[in-house]
């Protein structure tokens, strides 16, 4: 069974294709949610993808957490779907609550459109699973608030639990930490600004992001494998 993945639009999410186009690059299938959706249908794990949900009015993500589809990706999450917030996403999932800390302006006030390198620092994650600890990736960022803070206890607890999955080499926003993306306490909702679905072919400059891709499809089959066989008519 193919594992699906549904990408929720939000009004001014704009990487929901490019997300799209690599998750079926890789044999997945991949499906538009609607934000004002209520149900995420039979999904194997939901992406919220990059862009200017809402507009970024009053902060990124601010009132993407209240569109009626996130109390369903928040059920999914609980029940240990894969969540994976990219750039606007994670500071959606940041605004839920979903991931904890939240993401400000970059330092120096200037809009990042570039590649930089990330090291994978854990592999236990539903976007790094397949990828190799110590691994240096080069993925395009494309951001003005990418800034990640925390608390001083919310970073021991990241630290502690090995829950920081990516950082950057050279850090280009003055996120803490050099952190580059997260995860939650049960592995399975992550979060980054860098964008994996720019780098999955080498006419893109780079193919480094299909590991964590091929992470998420692989989170996914599992789901997709519990569902055929709770559901083996659906």
């Amino acid at each position: 069974m193919t594992a699906t993945v549904g990408v929720v639009l939000f009004p001014g999410s704009n990487c929901e294709f490019d997300v799209m186009e690599a998750i079926r690059r890789l044999g997945g299938d991949a499906r538009i949610v609607w934000h004002g959706d209520r149900d995420l249908g039979a999904v194997d794990a939901v992406v919220l993808p990059g862009g200017f949900a809402h507009g970024d009015y009053l902060r990124p993500g601010a009132l993407a957490r209240f569109s009626p589809v996130m109390a369903a990706v928040e059920a999914f999450a609980a029940d240990g779907g894969p969540v994976v917030g990219i750039c606007n996403g994670f500071q959606v999932l940041t605004e839920a609550g979903l991931l904890p800390g939240a993401l400000q302006k970059n330092r120096g006030l200037k809009f990042l459109c570039k590649t930089v390198s990330l090291r994978v620092d854990s592999a236990d994650s539903a976007l790094t699973s397949e990828a190799t600890v110590g691994s240096v990736m080069r993925v395009p960022i494309n951001h003005f608030e990418g800034n990640y803070t925390c608390t001083t206890e919310t970073l021991t607890e990241l630290r502690r639990d090995d829950r920081v999955i990516l950082r950057y080499l050279d850090n280009p926003n003055g996120s803490v930490d050099d952190i580059a993306g997260i995860c939650s306490a049960g592995r399975n909702v992550v979060g980054l600004m860098p964008h994996p679905e720019r780098a999955s072919d080498a006419l893109l400059g780079s193919s480094d992001g299909l590991s964590m891709l091929r992470s998420l499809l692989t989170a996914a089959s599992g789901r997709s494998t519990a569902r055929s066989t709770l559901d083996p008519v659906g």
